[in-house]
């Protein structure tokens, strides 16, 4: 079992920045993979960003740029540095982990966190 916190978001003018932050417990962290989604009402949940556990990344084309996701092994912790945001963001942005490869599709993911809110502001 793996649980997932996340932390960080917020309301932000368009062009700014917001840090998300996703804490895991509960299982070696190191070993799984790490990725954050977004969803808005009534649109299907979708892939933003993945990080494996050697490190390598895959982005949305939507965020290629502006997105960097990292991780830090030694505190358990997946985060997404968001630059430039723009009002199509706005989403709810969850944290969620898996063994294996990084997948786009959200059914692929075993464990979720709550969501947070980022609200961009045009």
């Amino acid at each position: 079992q793996v649980q997932l916190v996340e932390s960080g978001g917020g309301l932000v003018q368009a062009g700014g920045s917001l840090r998300l932050s996703c804490t895991a417990s509960g299982r070696t962290f190191s070993s799984i993979v790490m990725a954050w989604f977004r969803q808005v009402p009534g649109k299907e949940r979708e892939f933003v960003a993945g990080i494996r556990s050697g490190g390598r990344t895959d982005y949305a084309d939507s965020v290629k740029g502006r997105f960097t996701i990292s991780r830090d092994n030694a505190e358990n912790t997946v985060y997404l540095q968001m630059n430039s945001l723009k009002y199509e963001d706005t989403a709810v942005y969850y944290c969620a982990a898996k063994s294996g490869l990084v997948r786009t599709t959200h059914a692929a993911y075993t464990y979720w966190g709550q969501g947070t809110q980022v609200t961009v502001s045009s």
